[in-house]
């Protein structure tokens, strides 16, 4: 039998016996845990690494990506192009890994996306020793195996978004607290606040969401005095802070020339980039507050957002198959606790994992709209819960036929059903949830015939019901919840039903599959130009006479393929969405009078600013067939050499 702990109080003196009674491990190891979790991570990297040189790479980070791998400058600042004349709208700690892996082993499209494989197992192989110290071997490998059939996890961990080392990174940082309160040793919870402020530095102001939770739990939860336990939160909150700020900080107090244009915002402010333009315009009706400048289409998503979002029929495939087992979990868990010494280390977890849960919920339900994919970073709560809950109702199960511990429970008889109960609710969300699109109809019976052996051999159980037959039952009831969701994981190694790579999720919905119901995107990848692409590259390579930028373009949008294809400096005119405002025209006058620029490419598909304005007013247009096209299309390359 796996059960859940419960740890008695240390009260005031908190000795080494003490202190190590909280730390031992819950159980000891049993034959087949480490087998098991030996196949879980293998799943997990064949799932993660399928097809990696075809990996979804990202348009917008896959080029800075290449450019941050060939420029000190733009490695550090997240310059889009090798010159770094103009940043990420994002911070850049999340594109460092990829960088040096391209840096490593060259520009190829699987060693962008090789460190989002390893951040995602190294997610999975964590959670499975936090949930283990917490819950014991049985919830670990349930949680590790929910996790890595999460169909959102498995699309975003084939991609280049920032959500993989976020999710990583605040896992860590939860383990760290988990030990924290276990140990009563400071150095974990300081450690905790470093790890949440790595986080930031992945996905900025969303790694803060959980710190409300962890400062309650540890305030909650932790031995000592209110005021002892006060002063730690602080001390860790303050080093969080820190750790977030540090590069904002670097940046702010490094001269104009020597870092690229801050994009996403109005006045070259790293600070209004990452509270501005990433913070507050995401929330209320003001685009530009703290000084950001306008989102487009392509960086502000509309719907999915309000408190049925996490249900809904495109983001409830990707993240939802186990909610309802979770919050099952995490409600009855703090309720069973209830009595239990304020210390209890049953309680602190499903606190933790509740909360996270809860908050994120309540935080995307409020934002002006959510990719599916940033849901991810539910998961590890999601999963971990059903881990902890599964072994809780198991725990109670088993004393409905544990003499001694039926004496200690009285209320056994009535627990005993919630482990079949929360099988077959699961299950029957699995039909509510896939009924929509009808995707997997194949599955479904599967689902229902494992639910159906599972509810039905848990609840015959007889004197003379031998424990393999419930090992049997309990297995096919945990296959039965888990059999769906990993339908809906694995379909998304075939591109068709990845999603798009701005925005990968699994399964046939999102505005990618109904763009393309019968063909899968394109993939583009690093070091693969078009022909398209690599006519215009040999024309400006050919007619290139010292100049240091290539040539500029009209928002991140035209410059992508270009350096993807070439590590090239190229003046991103505009930033991604073409709004930004830099270069001046004036700026960008200057550059062509003192031979640093000859070429510019504008688009139709973004707006006209004062830049392009002055390009089109000096600058002479080239005409489609000089490098080897009929028409321009929504490109128009200009000449600007007669401004010389």
């Amino acid at each position: 039998m796996t059960a859940i702990p419960a740890v008695q109080p240390t009260g005031a003196r908190r000795g080494r016996r003490a202190a190590a009674h909280r730390s031992a491990r819950p159980v000891d190891a049993p034959r087949w845990e480490r087998p098991a979790l030996a196949a879980v991570l293998a799943v997990a990297t064949a799932l993660y690494s399928w097809g990696l040189g075809h990996a979804a790479l990202h348009p917008f980070y896959g080029a800075a990506i290449r450019s941050m791998a060939g420029s000190p400058r733009a490695f550090f600042f997240g310059g889009l192009d090798s010159s770094g004349s103009i940043s990420l709208d994002k911070l850049p700690g999340a594109f460092w890994p990829d960088a040096v892996s391209v840096w490593v082993f060259g520009p190829h499209t699987w060693a962008a996306a090789l460190p989002q494989v390893v951040e995602g197992v190294l997610t999975v192989w964590l959670l499975h020793r936090i949930v283990r110290a917490w819950a014991g071997p049985f919830a670990a490998l349930t949680a590790a195996l929910a996790l890595t059939l999460t169909p959102v996890t498995v699309a975003l961990n084939r991609a280049t978004i920032p959500d993989t080392a976020l999710t990583l990174l605040l896992v860590a940082a939860a383990g760290a607290l988990q030990k924290a309160v276990r140990t009563e040793r400071l150095l974990p919870l300081i450690t905790c606040g470093v790890w949440v402020g790595l986080a930031f530095q992945a996905k900025m102001l969303q790694a803060w969401v959980v710190l409300p939770v962890f400062a309650v739990v540890y305030q909650f939860v932790a031995p000592g005095t209110a005021s002892r336990r006060a002063v730690r939160v602080l001390l860790a909150g303050a080093v969080a802070l820190a750790v977030s700020c540090s590069w904002m900080l670097i940046a702010w107090v490094t001269p104009a020339a020597d870092h690229p244009y801050f994009d996403g915002t109005s006045g070259n402010d790293p600070f209004a980039l990452v509270f501005g333009y990433n913070g507050l315009s995401r929330f209320g009706s003001d685009p530009t507050a703290f000084g950001a400048v306008p989102g487009t289409a392509a960086s502000r998503t509309s719907g999915n957002t309000g408190w049925d979002m996490i249900i809904n029929h495109t983001i409830g495939p990707q993240i939802a198959w186990l909610l309802p087992l979770a919050v099952t979990a995490a409600v009855l868990g703090i309720r069973r606790c209830a009595r239990q010494p304020r210390t209890d280390l049953s309680r602190a977890g499903f606190l933790l994992w509740g909360g996270w849960l809860a908050v994120h919920i309540v935080v995307f339900s409020v934002s002006n709209g959510n990719h599916a994919y940033y849901t991810a970073v539910i998961a590890p709560a999601i999963a971990a819960l059903t881990g902890g809950g599964l072994a809780l109702f198991r725990s109670e199960y088993e004393a409905r036929y544990d003499t001694e511990q039926k004496a200690q429970h009285p209320a056994a008889d009535r627990r005993h059903l919630v482990l079949p109960a929360v099988i077959a609710l699961t299950a029957a969300w699995a039909l509510v949830l896939d009924w929509p699109t009808r995707f997997l109809p194949w599955l479904l019976p599967v689902a229902v015939m494992l639910a159906l052996c599972g509810v039905v051999g848990l609840c015959s159980r007889g004197p003379r019901t031998s424990p393999r037959m419930i090992h049997a039952a309990l297995a096919a009831g945990v296959a039965a919840i888990l059999v769906v969701p990993a339908g809906w994981a694995v379909s998304s190694l075939d591109p068709l039903y990845a999603g798009a790579a701005t925005s990968p999720m699994a399964g046939p919905v999102g505005k990618s599959y109904e763009q393309h119901p019968r063909r899968a995107p394109r993939r583009k990848g690093l070091d693969r130009p078009s022909p398209r692409d690599t006519a215009l590259l040999d024309y400006l390579t050919a007619h290139r006479h010292g100049e240091k930028y290539l040539l500029a373009t009209q928002a991140a949008y035209t410059a992508e393929p270009l350096l993807r294809a070439q590590s090239e400096p190229v003046l991103v005119m505009g930033g991604f969405t073409g709004l930004t405002p830099f270069p001046s025209a004036q700026q960008l006058g200057d550059l062509v009078t003192t031979h640093q620029l000859r070429y510019a490419l504008l688009t139709t598909r973004r707006a006209t600013t004062s830049a392009t304005t002055w390009v089109k007013s000096h600058c002479s247009r080239v005409r489609p067939t000089a490098y080897g096209l009929r028409t321009d299309g929504s490109f128009t390359l200009y000449d600007c050499a007669s401004q010389r």
